[in-house]
């Protein structure tokens, strides 16, 4: 039998990256914890924040979920008066998604909590660092995308 020579699971590039998720994300959960949003629900207020109006296959993709688990998210968001669904003008099948007064406020609410915590995060890693951080997954991301590998 043949054994594959893997790092420990902390030094491969897949825990790696977890580990770094899950630090970066500590301090944060508690903040939304407090609000009453889940880490897949304030991806989705984010985006919304950024897009100002979007149509739910370009949020999911934009906010890294899975179609299902959007259409869960959305249901609740919609609910809590959070985001607005419209239909589309053009095109009567296709739904608009923007957030509400209420989301906006609740977004503003979180950010400036958040803003202090990715302040810490900069003064703690240096600014230079994490631009060359941020670059560098972002072409490690393009990379991979584009990366067709054999059956």
């Amino acid at each position: 039998m043949t054994r594959h020579r893997l790092p420990p699971y902390r030094a491969s590039l897949a825990g790696a990256l977890l580990g770094a998720r899950e630090a970066f994300m500590g301090p944060i959960r508690p903040i939304l914890r407090d609000a009453g949003v889940t880490e897949q629900q304030w991806r989705v207020l984010r985006v919304l924040a950024f897009e100002r109006q979007t149509e739910p296959s370009a949020l999911a993709e934009a906010a890294l979920l899975h179609a299902p688990s959007l259409t869960r998210i959305l249901k609740d968001l919609v609910d809590r008066k959070l985001i607005t669904r419209e239909a589309d003008t053009q095109d009567r099948r296709r739904a608009n998604l923007t957030l509400s007064d209420q989301g906006y406020a609740l977004v503003d609410r979180i950010a400036q909590k958040t803003t202090a915590v990715l302040a810490c995060y900069t003064e703690i890693f240096g600014a230079d660092r994490l631009n060359w951080l941020l670059t560098e997954l972002a072409a490690f991301t393009c990379a991979i995308d584009q990366w067709e590998p054999e059956e």
